[in-house]
C-alpha cells in the first residue's frame, strides 16, 4: 500500500527525537515482565478501569456517549443496549474483550477486519462486516457553517483491492523484519485510515486493531492503561498530525513522519503511566490507597463509595471512607448527600 511501497520506505526519514522515542519504548518492554510480577489485584485493578476507560473514550472521539454507570453495566455485561449510542459502546467492548483474551490466536487478515467491524456494529441497527458501498468523504464544519473536505479516501470500488494489498504487504514486512514493528505499525494505520474502508466506525475499528497489533509484538500496555484514553486527552494532535500525514497519499508523497511521531508518543505516554501507577500501587496501606484513587479516576461523573467497592473489592468499605474524607478535606472531591447512597464528585 501506499506507506508500504519500497520507494517510499527506504526515503523514510528517521529523526534523533524518533529513535530516541523507539529507544525508551523498547526498556518499557523490556521491563514488562517485571512490571506483571506484581500484585496480582493490584495488576486487575488497572485492568478492570482500563477497559472501562478504552469503550468510554474511543466512543466519545467519535460523538457516542452515555452516562459512567451505564458504561460501566454495559462493560460488566449487567445491562442490555438501552439505545443506539449504547449498542455501540457494547459491540466496542465485545471486540476490546475478544482482543484482550484471544489475542495469541487471532491473525492479522482482512476476514478478522470484517468480522471485527461486524461484531462492533451488531447491536447498533447498523451494517457490519461488509466494506462501504458509497463514497465517504472526510470533512468538517467550519465556523461560519460551511463544510470543508479534508480527505478523499479511497473509491467504494477500489477498497476490497486496496485492503487486500494493504494486509499483504503488511504481513510480508512483519515477516520479513526488516522494518522495526513501531514503525510497521502506524504505516498501517495511517493506510487505513487514508483508505477508509467502512461507511462508519472506521477510528474506532482502527484503535481496536491497533491493541490487536501491540499484543501481536509483545506490548501489553494495552491491557493496563487505557490508550484511547491517552489519545483523547491528545486528540488536537490526533487530528492534526493524521490530517499533516495525509496530504499527498494517494501519490505516495506523504510525509508520515508527524503521524509517526505521534503514534509512538502515545505509547511512550501509556508505558510511563503503567509505571507510575505502579509506583503508586507499592504495598501494604499505599497499594489500597493506591487502588482506590486509580479506580477514582477512571471514574467520569459522579460516583457512589458502591462504584469504588465494585472496582476494589479488595478494600474494605471503611478504607474507602477514610480515603474519601481525606480528599474532601484536601479539596479534591465533594460529597453531594449524606449517608451510604450519597454520591460524590471530583474536583
Amino acid at each position: 500500500m501506499k506507506s508500504f511501497r519500497a520507494d517510499y520506505l527506504h526515503s523514510l526519514p528517521l529523526s534523533h527525537r524518533l529513535l530516541t522515542t523507539i529507544r525508551q519504548i523498547g526498556e518499557y518492554k523490556g521491563k514488562q515482565q517485571l512490571y506483571q510480577q506484581q500484585s496480582p489485584e493490584v495488576l486487575e485493578n488497572l485492568r478492570n478501569v482500563a477497559i472501562i476507560q478504552s469503550t468510554e473514550s474511543s466512543n466519545r472521539l467519535e460523538g457516542i456517549t452515555a452516562t459512567y454507570r451505564r458504561i460501566k453495566e454495559i462493560v460488566e455485561e449487567k445491562t442490555v443496549p438501552a439505545n443506539r449510542s449504547e449498542g455501540e459502546i457494547a459491540g466496542y467492548r465485545d471486540v476490546l474483550t475478544t482482543i484482550h483474551m484471544n489475542y495469541e490466536h487471532i491473525p492479522f487478515a482482512e476476514g478478522v477486519v470484517l468480522q471485527f467491524h461486524r461484531d462492533l456494529m451488531k447491536y447498533s441497527g447498523k451494517e457490519g462486516g461488509r466494506w462501504k458501498s458509497v463514497s465517504n468523504e472526510i470533512s468538517e464544519i467550519l465556523p461560519d457553517g460551511s463544510k470543508r473536505l479534508r480527505f478523499a479516501p479511497v473509491e467504494p470500488h477500489q477498497t476490497p483491492e486496496y485492503m487486500r494489498q494493504l494486509h499483504e504487504r503488511y504481513n510480508e514486512l512483519d515477516k520479513a523484519g526488516e522494518l522495526d514493528s513501531l514503525l510497521l505499525m502506524p504505516l498501517y494505520i495511517l493506510d487505513f485510515l487514508c483508505i477508509h474502508p467502512f461507511l462508519d466506525g472506521n477510528g474506532r475499528m482502527i484503535r481496536l486493531l491497533t491493541v490487536l497489533m501491540l499484543y501481536h509484538h509483545g506490548y501489553d500496555v494495552g491491557r493496563y492503561i487505557s490508550l484511547e484514553r491517552v489519545v483523547e486527552q491528545s486528540k488536537e494532535s490526533y487530528y492534526d498530525t493524521l490530517f499533516r500525514s495525509s496530504q499527498g497519499w494517494h501519490e505516495s508523497k506523504h510525509d508520515s513522519l508527524p503521524w509517526i511521531e505521534y503514534f509512538l508518543s502515545t505509547i511512550l505516554a501509556a508505558y510511563r503511566e503503567f509505571e507510575k501507577r505502579l509506583g503508586a500501587l507499592s504495598s501494604g496501606h499505599g497499594s489500597k490507597t493506591g487502588m482506590v484513587l486509580n479506580a477514582i479516576d477512571g471514574i467520569i461523573g459522579d460516583f457512589t463509595i458502591a462504584d469504588v467497592e465494585k472496582a476494589c473489592p479488595t478494600v474494605g468499605r471503611d478504607w474507602i471512607r477514610t480515603l474519601l474524607k481525606r480528599l474532601k478535606n484536601e479539596g479534591k472531591v465533594a460529597a453531594l448527600g449524606k449517608g451510604r447512597y450519597a454520591r460524590w464528585r471530583k474536583l
